[in-house]
C-alpha cells in the first residue's frame, strides 16, 4: 500500500470490463474532491501484475466479469495484503452476495445506482487503512523496544550483581597472601565462597535468560543471614548498626540460595546508601500467614503460610512518586546507578513465588518486605492442595499490560506449559499465524486496541476450537449470551488466583480430550 500523506494522491486500482463503466467510476471519485492515479484491468494475470507494480491504495471492483470474478481479485488480494481496501461495485449486487464479500474480506459494497456514495467510501477506506498500518507499526516499535529492553535489563542486571558479589573480594585481596594467620585463612575462605556464589549467579543468570528453570534446594534463612553477614562485613560504615535478628536454624524454604543472597544483599546495600548520616541496619523474619486481602489488583493470588523477611533501614525514606517507580527498568536516583538492582530483586522474589512490599516516609526510613512461601509445591500437594501440572500444552496467553502478562505466563511456563504471549488482539492474531494454532487460550476481557468480542471472533475465523479462558473484573457487565459461539468457554474474574487459574486450565484441557476421545 503506499505510503500517502493524505488522500489527495491515490493509487485505485479498478476491476471492470467495461471501460464505460470504469470511466465513471474515475470521474466520480474526481467529482468528489480525490486526485487519483487509477489502472484498469479485467483478467487475473494483469489484477496480479498491478498488485506487484501499481501498489496500489485501494481496489475498487465490479462482481462478475466475462474473463474474471471480482470474489477471485478479493482472494488474490488478501493472499498479499490484509490491509489494503477492497470495494465491490456492481448493478445487481443482493444482499446474500453482499454478506458473502464482507465475509471474504472486502472492505465495503456499493450499488452502480448509488454511485455517489463511491468518494466518501473510498476515503473511509484508506484513512481506516492506514490508522491500521500506523497502529502495527506501533505494535512492532513497542515489542521490538521491550526485547531491547530485556537483553538491557539483562546485561545491566549481571553487571550490577556481580559488582555487588565481586566487593568483597576487592576489600579482601591484599590479604590473599600464603600465612598461617588464622585470619588471612578466614579472608581465603571468604574469596573461594564469593567466587563460587560469583559462578552460580552467572549460570542462573543465563538459564533465566534462556528459559531454564533454576535450581532450586532447600535454604536454611539461618545460614542465609550469615552468609551476609559475611559478606556485608567491611561495608558497613562504622556509624551505621548493623542488626541481625538470625531465625531460628529450622525455618527453611524451597528456593536457590544465590539469588536469594543476592537479593537480600542488594536491598542491603541500598539501605547504607540511604543511611549517609548514619543510623540503623535490621534484618528480621518472621511466620506470616496472607490471604485475598493482601493482593493488589496486578498479583496473582496464592494465599497461604509465607516467611516475610524485612530490610528495615533508618535512612532519608522516599518520596511517593520515587516508591512508585522503584520496580522501573532503569529508573534509578544515584548519580552511577543502572536502575536494574530492584528489578531483580523483584524477578528474584517473584521466580521464587513469593511478593515484594515497599514501606516509607521521607525522613523516616524505609522497610522491604518479602514474603516467600513455606511450602514447596510438592508439600503443598501432599498437603491437598492440587497442582494442575501442564504436559507441554500450548497456551496463547493474551493481556495489554506487560506486567500481568509476565506474570501469567511465568506461572504456565514454571507448570509445565509452552507459553505463547500477545498484548492486543491483533498481535494474538499475527502469532496464531506465524506459529500455529494454541491448545488454550487465556484472554483479558478488557482490551483497548482490538475488543475482547472481535478476538474471539478473530480466533473462530481461524478455525479455533479450543477452550478460552476469559478475565473480567467482577463489576464487569458483559453480554455473555452475545458472545461468539465458543467450543468452551470459562470466566475468571479479577485479580487472578494462581490455583484457580492453573487448576482451570488443567480442566479445560481435560475437557477437551474426553471430548475428542
Amino acid at each position: 500500500m503506499a505510503n500517502s500523506e493524505s488522500l489527495e494522491s491515490l493509487r485505485v486500482l479498478l476491476v471492470e470490463d467495461d471501460a464505460n463503466d470504469a470511466e465513471l467510476l474515475i470521474d466520480e471519485l474526481r467529482s468528489g474532491g480525490l486526485q487519483l492515479d487509477s489502472r484498469l484491468v479485467d483478467t487475473e494475470a494483469d489484477f496480479s501484475t498491478a498488485l506487484d507494480e501499481f501498489d496500489p491504495d485501494i481496489v475498487v471492483s465490479d462482481l462478475s466479469m466475462p474473463a474474471f470474478s471480482g470474489y477471485r481479485a478479493l482472494e488474490l488480494l488478501r493472499e498479499r495484503s490484509a490491509i489494503v481496501p477492497f470495494i465491490f461495485v456492481s448493478g445487481t449486487m443482493g444482499e446474500e452476495a453482499a454478506i458473502k464479500a464482507l465475509k471474504s474480506g472486502a472492505t465495503d459494497y456499493l450499488l452502480k445506482e448509488r454511485i455517489a456514495r463511491l468518494p466518501s467510501a473510498v476515503e473511509r477506506a484508506v484513512q481506516q487503512a492506514r490508522a491500521e498500518i500506523a497502529r502495527e507499526h506501533a505494535e512492532k516499535e513497542l515489542m521490538r523496544a521491550q526485547r531491547f529492553e530485556s537483553l538491557a535489563m539483562l546485561a545491566g542486571g549481571l553487571s550490577h550483581d556481580l559488582r555487588n558479589i565481586l566487593q568483597p573480594l576487592l576489600l579482601t585481596a591484599e590479604a590473599m597472601k600464603e600465612n598461617d594467620d588464622e585470619r588471612l585463612r578466614k579472608h581465603g575462605a571468604l574469596v573461594g565462597d564469593c567466587a563460587k556464589r560469583g559462578l552460580e549467579m552467572v549460570a542462573s543468570m543465563l538459564s533465566f535468560a534462556r528459559g531454564a528453570k533454576v535450581q532450586t534446594e532447600q535454604v536454611k534463612l539461618s545460614a542465609l543471614f550469615d552468609a551476609l553477614a559475611m559478606l556485608l562485613r567491611g561495608s558497613v560504615p562504622r556509624n551505621i548498626d548493623l542488626v541481625l535478628e538470625k531465625p531460628a536454624d529450622d525455618i527453611a524454604i524451597e528456593g536457590n540460595h544465590t539469588e536469594l543472597q543476592q537479593c537480600l544483599l542488594n536491598l542491603c546495600l541500598n539501605a547504607l546508601q540511604a543511611m549517609p548520616e548514619g543510623g540503623k541496619l535490621r534484618l528480621s523474619a518472621e511466620p506470616s500467614p496472607i490471604d485475598e486481602t493482601f493482593f493488589v489488583d496486578d498479583e496473582l493470588q496464592t494465599p497461604g503460610a509465607y516467611l516475610k523477611v524485612l530490610v528495615t533501614d533508618t535512612g532519608v525514606g522516599m518520596p511517593d512518586e520515587v516508591r512508585a517507580n522503584l520496580f522501573r527498568p532503569f529508573f534509578t536516583t544515584k548519580e552511577s546507578g543502572t536502575g536494574l538492582g530492584l528489578v531483580s530483586c523483584k524477578r528474584i522474589v517473584t521466580n521464587h513465588r513469593g511478593y515484594l512490599r515497599v514501606l516509607s516516609e521521607p525522613g523516616k526510613g524505609t522497610t522491604f518486605e518479602i514474603y516467600l512461601p513455606l511450602e514447596s509445591a510438592d508439600s503443598a500437594e501432599q498437603n491437598g492442595v492440587p497442582i494442575a501440572a501442564g504436559r507441554g500444552e500450548r497456551v496463547l496467553v493474551v493481556v495489554e499490560r506487560l506486567s500481568k502478562q509476565t506474570m501469567l505466563s511465568d506461572t504456565l511456563e514454571l507448570n509445565g506449559y509452552e507459553v505463547t504471549t500477545a498484548g492486543s488482539g491483533s498481535h494474538a492474531m499475527q502469532r496464531i499465524d506465524a506459529l500455529g494454532t494454541p491448545d488454550i487460550v487465556v484472554m483479558d476481557a478488557d482490551l483497548a486496541l482490538m475488543s475482547g468480542v472481535r478476538t474471539i471472533a478473530a480466533l473462530l475465523d481461524r478455525n479455533y476450537d479450543g477452550p478460552l479462558i476469559l478475565l473480567v473484573r467482577g463489576n464487569d457487565v458483559i453480554d455473555r449470551d452475545g458472545l461468539p459461539p465458543v467450543r468452551r468457554i470459562r470466566f475468571i474474574e479479577k485479580p487472578v488466583s494462581v490455583n484457580l487459574l492453573l487448576r482451570s486450565v488443567r480442566e479445560e484441557l481435560d475437557a477437551g480430550d474426553e471430548t475428542d476421545a
